[in-house]
């Protein structure tokens, strides 16, 4: 991660300073020093609260982003809905976070008003694309995941690049998602209700 050189916090301490990739602050932090840390970071990263810690994701790579237009292409042609890039979203868990999904679906015009941290209600779909390191992907496995079933966002897509293969999860309860299934790159991966088609993923490999 690179912060502004010579930026100072308004804050009463300075924000932690974070290693390159996606780096982990293992204390918690408030929203209003997410706040500070958003506002001083470069537009090399952005910066994501989850479950009280900040993450830094780097800008994503050319196979990344043709991962996320592949997907986006067969859900707007196959659904009549919206797949919005780099979404900023509120995601309501047992603490406030803050999450820049890789691609948001939504009915179109959803987030006509919404600001640049929306309200997750009316999202169907999140999905999530692995960058970085093997553990920077534990993030999307594991800690996006719950904090995902925990706002009740009713699914979850998951493209594992370090393992070549999709996941998809559905059915939130009580902070779980109770359904899923999962695909090996190349073989088509069924989206289940409201979008009731098969993702193809022959473009993958």
């Amino acid at each position: 991660m690179a912060i502004i050189a010579g930026h100072e916090s308004r804050s009463d301490r300075p924000p932690p300073r974070y290693p390159g990739h996606m780096g982990i602050q293992d204390a918690d932090v408030s929203l209003a020093e997410f706040e500070v840390l958003e506002r001083a970071s470069s537009e090399e990263v952005s910066v994501e609260l989850i479950n009280g810690r900040i993450y830094v994701v780097p800008v994503p790579d050319g196979e990344h982003d043709e991962f996320a237009a592949t997907i986006r292409n067969q859900i707007v042609s196959s659904t009549g809905l919206e797949f919005f890039h780099e979404r900023g979203l509120r995601i309501p868990a047992y603490r406030e976070g803050r999450s820049r999904v890789d691609g948001a679906v939504a009915p179109r015009g959803y987030f006509r008003t919404e600001p640049s941290w929306a309200d997750p209600s009316g999202v169907l779909l999140i999905v999530e694309i692995t960058s970085g390191r093997e553990r920077d992907a534990e993030v999307d496995r594991v800690e996006k995941r719950d904090a995902y079933a925990q706002a009740e966002i009713p699914m979850y897509l998951l493209v594992d690049r370090h393992h070549g293969e999709l996941t998809v999860f559905w059915a939130p309860d009580r902070g779980q998602y109770t359904q899923q299934a999962a695909a090996k790159f190349g073989a088509p991966l069924h989206l289940p209700a409201p979008f009731d088609f098969d993702l193809d993923t022959a473009e993958f490999l």
